[in-house]
């Protein structure tokens, strides 16, 4: 992605000043989002047009704010092209339809994604506590088609894409949208159905664990928690804080990987849990 960003605005920026965009860069669908820290703002048109012109598939520029409330939203201010907000966004032969005004979305779990799909084994009915547009549970269902997904989250206008995502890639019959809080929409409809839980939710996943626990099965399963560490944090003293205590179950981390930097020196991690 960077290399795209490089040769647009090579010969409008210095390097310096070009570095401090690349972090903050990303391509969805036809949507270029672009987080300007304010030393460039003077140059921020100078900076879409170039943008615009030396990307191909390219047709809006917008600046992106940080990510706040309880949707997880990002404020995005048009600079140049057609004037939208919504795209249609393809990855792993899936298709999205993204409103970036509306929703959190990020293309650089890409890679996550299809991680988790691949791990999925037939027959398993995975709880999707914070799924937004649906990106990991039509990934899975596409790739694992022998499996169940229950697509939940608290965000309307994420519901209504995610419904939208599902009929797109022909999934009413094995993603199923639900709305409202993870928490509870688990105690009220899939207490003990999981086989297996994905919590995409770094800021707040560890406080909803107990919760994932209570739609595993009886007989237990896997969970995958996202968090936010600085660099220097102790991931051990990070799980024994956090690390729910389950009376009916025996729980042990599997593996913890990095799978990604989200800012300077925060990292986000995916902990990987068994419950037997």
């Amino acid at each position: 992605m960077s290399r795209f960003l490089h040769s647009a605005l090579k010969g409008v920026l210095k390097p310096s000043e070009l570095s401090s965009l690349v972090s903050g860069f990303d391509i969805i669908g036809d949507i270029a989002l672009l987080r300007i820290p304010d030393a460039l703002l003077e140059s921020k048109y100078l900076i879409a047009r170039a943008v615009l012109d030396g990307i191909k598939p390219i047709k809006t520029v917008l600046k992106a704010g940080g990510v706040t409330g309880q949707f997880r939203t990002r404020d995005v201010e048009f600079l140049m092209g057609e004037k939208k907000t919504r795209t249609m966004y393809v990855e792993h032969g899936c298709r999205f339809i993204v409103d970036v005004n509306l929703v959190y979305f990020s293309p650089r779990l890409s890679t996550e994604r299809l991680r988790i799909a691949n791990e999925v084994s037939p027959g398993e009915v995975v709880v999707n506590m914070f799924a937004g547009v649906g990106s990991f549970s039509v990934i899975t269902s596409k790739i694992q088609r022998d499996c169940r997904v229950f697509n939940i989250d608290i965000n309307p206008a994420a519901h209504s894409l995610a419904i939208e995502n599902i009929r797109l890639n022909h999934l009413e019959k094995r993603v199923i949208p639900l709305l409202g809080d993870a928490k509870e929409v688990i105690r009220e409809k899939l207490v003990g159905t999981a086989d297996r839980i994905l919590m995409v939710l770094p800021e707040k996943s560890h406080l909803y664990l107990r919760d994932a626990l209570i739609a595993l099965r009886p007989t237990g399963g896997v969970i995958h928690c996202y968090t936010f560490l600085p660099v220097g944090a102790n991931l051990d003293d990070f799980i024994e804080r956090n690390m729910p205590k389950a009376p009916n179950f025996s729980v042990t981390v599997n593996k913890s990987i990095r799978v990604g930097e989200v800012g300077p020196k925060l990292y986000r991690y995916r902990i990987d849990l068994v419950a037997r």
